[in-house]
């Protein structure tokens, strides 16, 4: 399939979100009795532009980008973690505030990467299967479906990952995070449509995984192809 700038300006929007949630995620606000960090603003649209990649390109185009996000995730923290170790200059007074933003404990770096996986490689599969199931209908469905599976491992996966054991953790934790994030995909569901009928139009494509092959490592296989009309 050939990529498109269409393509690849939703891979770029979808690595932002990324990025953007490790940077704000440390900052915790409340909206009465309950604490959300700031990432959850932002990294449920990280989804949401999963939506519309499996929707419209398919599977294995979503799978090379998650992955593609992944490392760019990987490449930041390890910058971060380097600009931490270089020592302050004697004027600089805000080597604490660097740490307190962008520095990460191993554990809650693996819960982190760990989380994302599982959660976005779910989102695609379910929405991506729901999607033949359906015949293409009700795309709402497989939306709102595909995000209630994989949110719920992400934020399980990473709270428990993350916090388990420390004063911090608590079930309600999860879902608290698990509505807010599901929350934001309802309330942006006709926006989805929107982007999914205008990208299906535009590029001429509309992509059913039937003989797609969903291991999230097989990043070159070719027995298969999926059907695209």
């Amino acid at each position: 399939m050939k990529i498109s700038n269409r393509l690849l300006i939703i891979a770029v929007l979808f690595v932002t979100c990324l990025l953007t949630a490790n940077i704000i995620g440390s900052k915790v606000f409340s909206i009465g009795s309950i604490a959300l960090p700031a990432a959850v603003i932002v990294f449920p649209f990280s989804y949401i532009f999963g939506d519309v990649l499996t929707e419209v390109y398919g599977y294995k185009q979503a799978r090379r980008i998650i992955w593609l996000g992944f490392l760019c995730n990987l490449i930041f923290v390890f910058f971060a973690w380097v600009g931490q170790l270089l020592p302050p200059a004697p004027f600089w007074a805000n080597q604490t505030a660097y740490e307190a933003i962008l520095g990460y404990t191993p554990r809650l770096l693996a819960a982190s990467f760990a989380g994302y996986l599982v959660g976005e490689f779910a989102n695609s599969f379910v929405l991506a299967r729901m999607k033949v199931f359906t015949k293409g209908r009700w795309l709402w469905s497989r939306t709102i479906g595909s995000t209630i599976v994989g949110e719920g491992l992400d934020t399980v996966i990473f709270i428990f990952g993350a916090f388990y054991g420390t004063p911090v953790f608590a079930p309600v934790l999860i879902l608290n995070h698990w509505v807010a994030k599901v929350g934001i995909e309802i309330l942006f569901t006709p926006v989805t449509y929107k982007a999914v009928n205008y990208l299906k139009r535009t590029e001429g494509i509309d992509t059913y995984d039937i003989q797609t092959n969903f291991n999230p490592l097989a990043f070159f296989d070719r027995r298969t192809k999926p059907e695209v009309k």
